[in-house]
């Protein structure tokens, strides 16, 4: 496949070092085997997430400059309203530090215990914030997501007989939201059509249960939807993502991804009452509803990030990377989730590391290695992340995907870069049968991917 031109040039650049193997050794015993303790400093490559991760323009910078620090009523957060207004249509929203306060927040509000809340896939602070409040997140994707050679366009799709049939088991009354995550992040970074996302507001809106986006890569789902979806191939990404925002009741947003800013998140609603608690919640939580835990400097660099995620050329140089890692891994026999995702490459652990069991984390166990290998930082997405103890048997539920993550942050690699990674599993998949697994020696109820600490098997 051959590389996208990257639709910019470089004005400023960072230097990065290659440590040797044996300071990674003594990094990865220092750092318990979670990459996420690493320094950065030690990092080659950093694929650990797109979030906050990305390069912003010179036009973000230069708004910067433009940062009113007002506590109320600042200019910043008024740009930032129009640009929220326009792109998402909501009646009311508030900004945040990032998109788990949303949630936070959002679950605050709605959620009680013992009440679900179904999606296509939760991804992790969203199903740790519903999980927090006592509440069930639930994923109902299409079978189709769970098989990594499918070709299916969209194997995001929330499963709508499935939705039906868990809201008569469970009643509308037990679920104060439903949702869905564009693209779906858990499942590989895959979209959903629009024609799922109607019938899925659909079935929401029959039985009056609000209907929430997690919208955090929606610009990466608008074009895929352009690209794929029959009807869309002459509509702009704006005009998609606007339909997209039409079906629902609101959305929370990490503008880390697609709003390419280093920090920032928001909520946007239409429920005037909702606005009232949301807005009672943020002021205790994270601050005054004009700035939401943000500088004025951030809420401008957002306003001209959430336009710049919008932009066609921009998006297509951004899938284009994806896929051509994903084919030079495919090519060196290393398999990833198909067809490639918006922002990341999956690699599919158990399929490289096959003798290894979910119990003893082959995601984990290829993260590591990854870094062991060539000091690139990938994120496990697999046991380690949403393995949890059924709530009413006490057993442990593994995922149905045991992955290694590489996402790719915005505006920031080369080519030679990803052929660096690339190379690097390749000669990674030649010793696999040598690589062993991981167990806990400490690890959270929640969220224990960020702090859990490891020793190998």
């Amino acid at each position: 496949m051959q590389y996208p031109p990257e639709p910019f040039r470089i004005k400023v650049v960072e230097p990065v070092r290659l440590i040797s193997r044996e300071q990674r050794e003594a990094a990865l015993q220092a750092a318990g085997y979670n990459v996420f303790s690493l320094k950065a400093e030690d990092i080659f490559i950093d694929l650990l997430t797109d979030s906050g991760t990305g390069a912003m323009s010179h036009e973000q910078w230069a708004a910067i400059m433009r940062g009113d620090e007002s506590y109320a009523g600042a200019r910043s957060y008024l740009r930032l309203k129009s640009a929220v207004e326009d792109i998402f249509g909501f009646k009311y929203f508030v900004p945040t530090h990032q998109g788990r306060a949303a949630e936070n927040i959002l679950a605050a509000c709605l959620v009680k215990p013992g009440m679900y809340i179904p999606s296509n896939m939760h991804f992790d602070t969203t199903d740790a914030n519903i999980r927090a409040r006592g509440g069930r997140p639930v994923n109902l994707v299409i079978d189709e997501a769970f098989d990594p050679s499918s070709l299916h366009p969209f194997k995001g799709n929330l499963d709508i007989a499935k939705l039906k049939t868990f809201i008569e088991k469970v009643g509308a009354e037990t679920i104060p939201f439903g949702m869905l995550t564009v693209t779906n992040n858990a499942g590989g970074g895959q979209p959903i059509s629009m024609e799922n996302l109607k019938a899925a507001a659909a079935v929401y809106r029959e039985h009056k249960i609000p209907f929430f986006i997690d919208a955090a890569r929606y610009a990466e789902n608008a074009c895929f939807i352009k690209l794929r979806e029959k009807g869309y191939e002459n509509k702009s990404i704006i005009e998609i993502a606007r339909e997209i925002f039409s079906l629902a009741d609101g959305m929370c947003m990490s503008a880390k991804k697609d709003a390419i800013v280093n920090i920032g998140g928001l909520l946007c609603i239409n429920d005037e009452k909702l606005f009232g608690n949301v807005k009672n919640e943020l002021i205790l939580r994270e601050g005054f509803p004009t700035y939401g835990g943000l500088a004025g400097r951030d809420l401008e660099a957002l306003a001209v990030g959430l336009y710049e995620g919008l932009d066609e050329a921009y998006l297509a140089y951004r899938l284009g990377q994806t896929a051509y890692l994903a084919a030079r891994l495919n090519e060196a026999g290393v398999p990833t989730i198909q067809p490639a995702g918006g922002h990341a490459v999956y690699v599919d652990a158990r399929a490289v590391l096959p003798h290894i069991p979910q119990g003893e984390f082959p995601g984990q166990a290829l993260t590591v290695e990854l870094f062991r290998e060539g000091a690139v930082r990938g994120c496990e997405i697999g046991s380690v992340m949403f393995a949890h103890p059924d709530p009413e048997t006490g057993q442990m539920v593994y995922p149905k995907l045991e992955l290694l993550r590489l996402a790719i942050p915005r505006r920031m690699y080369t080519q030679s870069h990803m052929d660096y990674i690339a190379d690097t599993l390749a000669n990674i998949k030649s010793r696999a049968e040598s690589i062993r697994g991981y167990k806990f020696t400490y690890a959270p109820e929640l969220l224990r991917h960020f702090t859990a600490q490891f020793e190998p098997l």
